[in-house]
């Protein structure tokens, strides 16, 4: 390679990998204003910005073959099925007393819960746990009307049955009495 187009070559590549690593500047003016840009003001300093890693996806159609094909060989697995996911205790529109707060929410499931599976019981919206044996506890529930409700979890945390809802309403001493 020639001297000539040796230095041809280089100036080439180097503005070539110019372009794709573009220079960023920060400028901030007298009223603390900060701007970016990809042109120099006088004061601006240059940022040293990290490459952005981008991924790729597929297109829809190839994503629906691919799921289609997986199917055909297997056998889907057979979903588990429930009468009923309800409250044993409390009932629903009950209303008691509980100086502290607490309460105890009891479930069961009709058929009894399969293996693998877990009742999930929400306070209000709010998840307040997971478990087989079908009994939660509260504390220090604020006084006023709740609504709880029941799901059945399978193994990989998908609802598997939408349970009951109830109502109930808690009465605590004020403390202003």
């Amino acid at each position: 390679m020639t001297p000539r187009s040796l230095l041809i070559t280089t100036a080439l590549l180097a503005g070539f990998s110019s372009s794709l690593a573009a220079e960023v500047y920060k400028h901030t003016d007298e009223q603390g204003n900060v701007t970016y840009s990809d042109e120099s003001i006088d004061g601006a300093e240059t940022v040293d910005v990290k490459p952005v890693t981008t991924v790729t996806l597929p297109k829809m159609e190839q994503v629906e073959k691919a799921t289609s094909d997986s199917q055909r060989g297997s056998q889907p697995e057979p979903q588990a099925t429930y009468d009923s996911a309800r409250f044993t205790a409390p009932e629903n529109e009950s209303a008691f007393h509980s100086g502290s707060g607490d309460v105890v929410f009891s479930v069961t499931s009709t058929p009894a819960l399969q293996a693998g599976h877990r009742f999930e019981v929400a306070l209000d919206g709010q998840p307040i746990g997971q478990n087989r044996a079908g009994q939660f506890s509260v504390t220090n529930v604020n006084r006023g009307t709740h609504n709880a409700s029941v799901n059945i979890i399978g193994p990989n945390g998908e609802i598997i049955h939408t349970g009951e809802n109830i109502s109930f309403t808690i009465h605590r001493p004020s403390v202003l009495n």
